[in-house]
């Protein structure tokens, strides 16, 4: 896993939780917290945060990792704006997600195994107010997707209601978020 996640990781917690909770997460996961942003780390090491911090906060993992992928898109979007200013809103955003933004992550960050998303709008749902999400990675971070999208909604002042009928940590080949978007009054 690229160290930009474990930055960004370290970055939320110390600006929600502070530095302290930060010290007490690395050392219950048992590691120095030396991450550069371009380095590749075990993806065990971010599952032995991840723990630490859920531990700490005493919420389930997943909720956890959704908790993360929010409070992190607002520093996404401060360091790579140019990901965001190009887009009128959500939807527009989100189906630039593998032909421009993975894209350029993979530029950025030489290696970086990122998820895979098929989009599709449901019969009659309105064009604009509907995505159906099908996501897929062997890390099945689903829950930090979810946290990613939840968290780019505030970027374009928007509301987004995420269910998801299918889950790969529950069994299924692929995740599937059905976004419904709503402009904020």
């Amino acid at each position: 896993m690229k160290g930009i996640i474990f930055n960004l990781l370290e970055e939320v917690v110390t600006t929600q939780l502070g530095e302290m909770t930060w010290d007490r997460i690395l050392e219950s996961a048992g590691t120095d917290g030396a991450y550069t942003s371009l380095g590749n780390y075990p993806d065990e090491d971010f599952v032995r945060l991840l723990g630490a911090l859920s531990r700490q906060s005493g919420k389930p993992d997943r909720e956890t990792l959704k908790w993360f992928g929010e409070r992190s898109m607002p520093f996404l979007a401060q360091r790579y704006p140019e990901f965001f200013t190009t887009h009128k809103g959500m939807r527009s955003f989100l189906l630039s997600l593998n032909d421009v933004i993975h894209a350029e992550v993979r530029k950025l960050y030489p290696g970086a195994d990122v998820p895979v998303f098929e989009f599709e709008t449901p019969a009659g749902a309105a064009a604009h107010d509907t995505l159906i999400i099908h996501y897929r990675s062997k890390r099945r971070l689903c829950p930090l997707a979810e946290g990613f999208i939840l968290g780019a909604s505030g970027q374009f002042d928007e509301r987004v209601t995420i269910s998801q009928p299918q889950c790969m940590l529950e069994g299924a080949s692929v995740c599937t978020l059905v976004c419904r978007f709503e402009k904020h009054a």
